[in-house]
């Protein structure tokens, strides 16, 4: 059986290996690389390359993460309350 990978793992684990660094850039810089790598994603959509996709989805969910981290937002928690438990409109 394969251990599945919470999001909150994710977190934790970008915590743990670039918390350091992601700290010493700061909040505005880490939100830039994260709009870098969506826009590399965008680019790999467009060239339909499913290699480049996974690459940089992968890497839009580590700079996520890495951004969450910085902001102290528990990133499972708030896509559960945003997604799990919708509200309805006011």
């Amino acid at each position: 059986m394969t251990h599945q990978t919470t999001l909150k793992e994710i977190q934790e684990l970008m915590k743990e290996h670039y918390m350091r660094r992601d700290r010493e850039r700061g909040i505005h810089a880490t939100f830039t690389w994260l709009v870098e790598e969506i826009g590399e994603l965008a680019e790999a959509i467009l060239t339909g390359d499913k290699n480049a996709q996974e690459e940089e989805i992968a890497d839009v969910l580590a700079w996520l993460a890495s951004l969450a981290n910085l902001l102290s937002v528990d990133l499972e928690n708030a896509f559960k309350q945003k997604y799990l438990n919708p509200q309805p409109p006011h």
